[in-house]
């Protein structure tokens, strides 16, 4: 190859994820449940919104619904998309982007079953009470904002 066939770096595509608030009520949301991690090592312990990676082929909304029934069991009615800062998209890192949704449970009860130690209802008021993953903190401040029974947290 000769110095004029070089391709140039490229940066690799983004991976997608989907997660979801998930509350007591889309109408009146009062509650949203948090899930305590296991794995990877350095999230283990931390706490986030169910979801997960979406498989080739697969469309985000299927892979939610495929990543709530592995990871804590349940059946969702989905809520409004939760738009994040770019194009729409959360950020998750270098790698990593997620299109987030609001949602309650249409069928089932969460437990953790894949990937998780424990979920668990917050209020309002006891949101700040576990350590988010950092990358789920802007979404939990977005969901705050649009009225989860309280104001959004002051630093």
């Amino acid at each position: 190859m000769t110095p004029d066939e070089e391709i140039a770096p490229t940066e690799a595509a983004p991976i997608d994820v989907v997660g979801a608030v998930l509350v007591d009520s889309l109408a009146r949301p009062t509650q949203v449940l948090a899930a305590q991690r296991t794995e990877p090592p350095e999230l283990a312990g931390g706490w986030e919104l169910p979801g997960g990676k979406v498989d080739p082929g697969e469309s985000l909304v299927a892979a939610l619904h495929r990543e709530l029934r592995e990871e804590i069991g349940v059946e969702v009615r989905l809520g409004d998309l939760l738009a994040g800062p770019s194009d729409g998209w959360w950020p998750l890192g270098p790698r990593y982007r997620m299109r987030v949704w609001l949602a309650e449970v249409a069928r089932g009860i969460p437990a953790p079953i894949e990937e998780h130690a424990e979920v668990r209802w917050l209020t309002a008021e006891d949101v700040w009470s576990i350590p988010w993953l950092d990358a789920d903190r802007p979404i939990i401040e977005a969901v705050l904002a649009r009225g989860l029974g309280g104001p959004p947290r002051t630093q």
